[in-house]
């Protein structure tokens, strides 16, 4: 049997679960009151706060998926995503609009990274 990591795991969710080589991480929001742009750069931070502590990195993201509160704002959100990405290592990504858990969260992004 293949072991299971769970990292920062609380009484609804773990941050990350590791399994057979590949990091699940949750959905990452940004800070209520920022805009689209501040909200992804923070989601990105925490994405990469996660894989660090997973034992891995951005360049090693297999597929993302971004939840947009406003499909209207996907500029923002692209412009803090491409000064984030590594250059010769974007993922596959995936983009929708989703009314999120709360209205002042704007932007959710959710990754599987490999070690």
């Amino acid at each position: 049997m293949t072991d299971i990591t769970r990292i920062e795991t609380g009484p609804r969710m773990s941050q990350a679960v590791i399994h057979n080589g590949i990091v699940y991480l949750a959905g990452q929001v940004g800070r209520p009151g920022d805009g689209v742009y501040d909200q992804t750069r923070t989601c990105l931070a925490e994405v990469d706060r996660l894989l660090a502590l997973a034992g891995t990195d951005r360049t090693r993201i297999l597929t993302a998926q971004v939840w947009l509160a406003d499909a209207g704002t996907v500029a923002e959100m692209n412009r803090a995503w491409e000064e984030w990405a590594p250059a010769g290592h974007t993922p596959a990504r995936a983009t929708g609009e989703s009314r999120l858990v709360a209205p002042e969260y704007l932007v959710e992004v959710i990754v599987t990274a490999a070690l």
